[in-house]
């Protein structure tokens, strides 16, 4: 089955190592492979990924899903969820399964994980700061 992407005017797409922009008009692409695809919207540069603890484990599994090699990732990638674990133990959850998946090479998954990790680390953030206040 094909994956079905309706992109906007002027929405870049990433399929494999090409990039590719869509026109003026709406279009719906129809994909079947196993090349990597990520949405602009997705993509996590590299100068955002320090930003916070957390993104930059989603950049580093953005990485990984988009890299034909992933052993330059993973030691970085273990490393970084030990220090998010140690510091907001309510990490582990979402870690664990980002483990879970990334070591059984579904690191789509794992980047859909470490999204909803950033939202949580946000919500750590927050109540921080209103406590602090």
């Amino acid at each position: 089955m094909a994956l079905v992407i309706d992109l906007k005017p002027g929405e870049k797409i990433l399929i494999g190592d090409a990039v590719i922009t869509n026109d003026s008009q709406r279009t719906r692409l129809h994909i079947a492979g196993e090349a990597p695809i990520m949405r602009e919207k997705d993509i996590m540069r590299e100068e955002h990924a320090v930003q916070t603890p957390c993104s930059r484990l989603y950049f580093l599994v953005q990485c990984m899903y988009m890299a034909r090699s992933t052993e330059g990732y993973q030691p970085p990638y273990f490393e970084q969820a030990e220090l998010v674990q140690q510091a907001a133990p309510s990490c582990k959850v979402f870690i664990i399964q980002m483990n879970e998946e990334i070591l059984a090479e579904r690191y789509y998954k794992a980047l859909k994980l470490a999204k909803q990790l950033i939202e949580h680390e946000k919500e750590l953030i927050e109540n921080a700061t209103q406590q602090s206040a």
